[in-house]
């Protein structure tokens, strides 16, 4: 579980983020959803330690990340795993030892157990095969499933996603998203998805927080989202003519009982 207590982030005169306070629960996939420049973004990056904030605290079950020495950071970031936008592969590297990349640099297996490890983590993500490929000559879909198996591959106690779904189409998109929410509970991850994509917060938005003008505005999970009062979320979901007239079925039904 991580936690948020109270976070600030100003650069120079700008308050960016204002006294957020947030719960991230364990075995959940948890979304960070608003506009562009609401904030979440800058949110993540103070999570995950890119950007240190003004003030409060950031709890990853009993330790507070702001509070830890330089060398507790770094070993607290080998128990994260990291699913860029853009998939962030090496061209010059195998899929395989795209995979492998982690286990090369932190881990003390040997290298058949690393190669078993890798294998075994493309295997979750359906890629069988494709480990002498580069990531030239495979799909962005598949691009992204590389990209989460090697991000599974330390066996991470917290996954953040940022986009995960970025340029792909929707049917990929789907695919991917299955992939998180499997990961995250069979393995009992705490997984934090930073996201835009309505189709995800509808699919696999177990626990979602809403950020809106740099304050966590609403907290709730994709059901309650269909019954909410709260405008500035309204605006944001049903913006798309498909998610308005899905609201609009629902609060017929629902008048209806």
């Amino acid at each position: 579980m991580i936690q948020i207590h109270h976070l600030y982030k100003a650069f120079e005169d700008k308050e960016v983020l204002k006294d957020i306070n947030a719960t991230f629960e364990n075995g959940k996939v948890n979304l960070i959803i608003g506009q562009s420049g609401s904030g979440k973004t800058v949110l993540m990056k103070n999570i995950v330690g890119l950007l240190t904030p003004t003030s409060g605290s950031i709890m990853y079950d009993d330790r507070d990340f702001v509070a830890l020495s330089k060398r507790d950071k770094i070993m607290l970031r080998r128990e994260m795993g990291m699913i860029f936008q853009s998939a962030a592969l090496f061209d010059s590297l195998t899929v395989l030892d795209n995979v492998m990349f982690p286990l090369d640099m932190f881990s003390d297996m040997s290298y058949e157990d690393r190669v078993k490890r890798a294998k075994f983590c493309l295997s979750r993500v359906n890629l069988q095969g494709a480990e002498g490929k580069y990531p030239g000559e495979i799909s962005g879909g598949m691009q992204k499933r590389v990209a989460i198996a090697r991000a599974i591959v330390l066996q991470p106690k917290y996954l953040f996603c940022d986009e995960p779904n970025s340029g792909l189409d929707p049917k990929t998109s789907i695919v991917i998203d299955e992939l998180i929410s499997s990961i995250t509970h069979e393995d009992k991850i705490t997984t934090i998805v930073n996201t835009h994509d309505m189709n995800s917060v509808m699919g696999i938005g177990e626990h979602i927080t809403f950020i809106c003008e740099g304050r966590a505005e609403w907290i709730g999970s994709k059901d309650e989202i269909m019954d909410t009062d709260n405008k500035k979320l309204n605006d944001f979901i049903f913006s798309s003519d498909i998610l308005r007239q899905a609201k609009q079925l629902h609060d017929q039904k629902t008048s209806k009982r």
